[in-house]
């Protein structure tokens, strides 16, 4: 079993390495943040889905914008699309591929953001709601974890985190780049809380 535990973080660190070598997903990264902190400097919103994993990963960004990260600061407008009553809804009367994508049709305005979230870069139902943003005048962030994925085509600024084999891999990376999203926002609208 030990072994299987060292083999299993080895795999993660080597993902984590392929990251930190990984200039162009660095500077998009940092581009994401920029477009994050024009959003809420506006007083606009940012929207964020996914699937599984990646809903649990969307979730947990909005939470912690509209909620606290590390430091106590004012609350910024961020709302993931995890409504149970929403998501059966739309997903009864128009299929699941448009759950995320009335959602945004009814709440998303011009200059507001969706972050999408997809490991393959090829869930129809965000592909979909990343089209309705765009439509709408919204910019489209997407964490993906393949190289010119259908999503990622779709976005202003996709940032992509091949992580192995399997997708969880790709989610250890993108909660990590959330992570680092967040802290960014906080570092360009709070940059007392960070001593500069």
């Amino acid at each position: 079993m030990l072994e299987h535990i060292r083999a299993s973080l080895e795999e993660a660190r080597t993902a984590l390495e392929d990251l930190l070598r990984n200039e162009q997903a660095q500077r998009r990264i940092a581009d994401a943040a920029g477009v994050l902190i024009t959003c809420f400097k506006a007083r606009g919103h940012v929207y964020s889905c996914g699937n599984g994993g990646s809903m649990c990963d969307a979730m947990h960004f909005a939470e912690e914008l509209s909620g606290r990260f590390r430091q106590d600061r004012p609350a910024l407008g961020a709302i993931a699309m995890g409504d149970g009553a929403h998501i059966t809804c739309a997903g009864n009367d128009f299929g699941f591929d448009a759950v995320f994508s009335r959602f945004v049709e009814a709440q998303g305005r011009p200059g507001d953001v969706l972050l999408g979230i997809s490991t393959s870069g090829k869930s129809p139902n965000v592909i979909k709601a990343a089209e309705t943003a765009k439509a709408l005048g919204m910019k489209v962030i997407t964490l993906t974890g393949k190289p010119d994925s259908a999503l990622g085509r779709l976005a202003d600024v996709d940032i992509c985190t091949p992580g192995g084999r399997f997708a969880d891999r790709v989610q250890e990376l993108h909660i990590k780049v959330i992570h680092t999203l967040i802290e960014l926002v906080e570092r360009g609208m709070f940059t007392s809380n960070y001593g500069s």
